[in-house]
């Protein structure tokens, strides 16, 4: 059992995600111990995929970088997350395994019962190479039924279900557009990973990539934020409950820097874990009227070091060829030395969009 302070656990979980000083080699050495880059369209500041690769790579990084590690599948898209090509052989196990595993739901009678409407899509795919949803055929016979936005998205659920089941990919994009085709011509031909090992490798690259995570925790959007039994067991003070670290990180020094994060960080997903930590509260507020929001727009959570010191409200403005600074929200006063390494941060950004900072 180690026991950890908090400063530990937020330094080991700032170390994880590859935020010291110490930066990742290249695009790919950092996604690979990331395990994913979250996608999401945004581009208040810049896409959330560029704002993680500029946070860890700096000034060196390019948007052509990542548009390039697509276009030669060394990253795929699964699930709206990019993930590094040869992690495909943690998940085709599961992909085969769909049918069984769904065994009596909702979407497996759906799906069953839209079986023909699979068949054209997939025959449509292969006789004519990748399309936009919109130009394949719906010809579902038992419509998709929901509350929601997806209500009678036919093709977008069969797509989803096609997906899961391994059949359908996504190859690229057509303008923010995902284009889809027949997985066997867009996934590497990786051997499949038995599925309980693939689990447990996934748990333990999940540890790697966040440093320190609960054993076991409520089902999390898009990528889970459990760990299984990876790692080593420990506590952290202050703080209820067991958790499991990567011993990898214990131990180990912090040069700190600072770095301006995305909304859809990895350091943020979880956000009990966050709180916990960091004692840091981070909702994104884009979704709210703008007379209920706190922080802004789009707010940059600002780390310096293992701490978590505030929230940048700022918006590019490539048609003035500014970066908008409306407002730093500062967790308590900090001191001259991290305001002037925060602002220093912040003309980096303008810089790499190729801006001016305007206050």
């Amino acid at each position: 059992m180690h026991e950890l302070s908090r400063q530990e656990a937020r330094r080991i979980a700032v170390d994880a995600q590859w935020l010291g000083a110490d930066r990742p080699a290249d695009l790919l050495a950092f996604v690979r111990r990331a395990t994913l880059l979250q996608l999401d369209p945004t581009s208040a500041i810049a896409p959330s995929a560029d704002l993680v690769l500029w946070s860890r790579l700096g000034s060196g990084y390019r948007r052509e970088d990542l548009s390039g590690a697509l276009a030669r599948r060394d990253l795929i898209e699964l699930d709206a997350l990019l993930r590094p090509a040869e992690d495909l052989a943690l998940y085709t196990a599961a992909m085969a395994g769909w049918a069984e595993r769904n065994e009596g739901s909702a979407v497996a009678r759906w799906a069953q019962a839209n079986e023909a409407c699979a068949n054209d899509i997939l025959a449509r795919l292969r006789d004519h190479g990748a399309m936009v949803s919109r130009q394949l055929p719906d010809t579902c016979v038992v419509p998709w039924s929901s509350t929601g936005w997806t209500n009678n998205r036919n093709v977008t659920q069969m797509l989803e279900v096609l997906v899961a089941r391994g059949l359908v990919a996504v190859a690229g994009r057509s303008g923010k557009e995902r284009l889809w085709d027949l997985a066997l011509r867009v996934y590497p031909d990786v051997p499949a990973v038995p599925a309980e090992e693939a689990s447990r490798r996934r748990d333990a690259r999940r540890l790697r990539s966040l440093g320190l995570a609960r054993a076991r925790a409520a089902k999390h959007p898009m990528e889970p934020v459990h760990v299984g039994a990876a790692g080593e067991e420990a506590v952290v003070d202050g703080v209820p409950g067991t958790w499991r670290v990567d011993p990898a990180y214990l131990g180990g020094p912090l040069q700190p820097r600072v770095a301006l994060l995305s909304p859809f960080d990895r350091l943020l997903h979880d956000r009990k874990r966050l709180e916990q930590l960091f004692s840091f509260t981070y909702v994104l507020e884009m979704y709210k009227p703008a007379a209920a929001r706190r922080w802004g727009y789009y707010a940059l959570p600002i780390l310096y070091g293992a701490d978590l010191v505030g929230k940048l409200d700022a918006a590019a403005k490539h048609d003035e060829g500014v970066l908008a600074v409306n407002a730093v929200h500062w967790e308590g006063e900090p001191s001259a030395a991290v305001r002037s390494a925060v602002d220093e941060e912040i003309e980096a950004l303008a810089t790499w969009l190729g801006l001016t900072v305007r206050r």
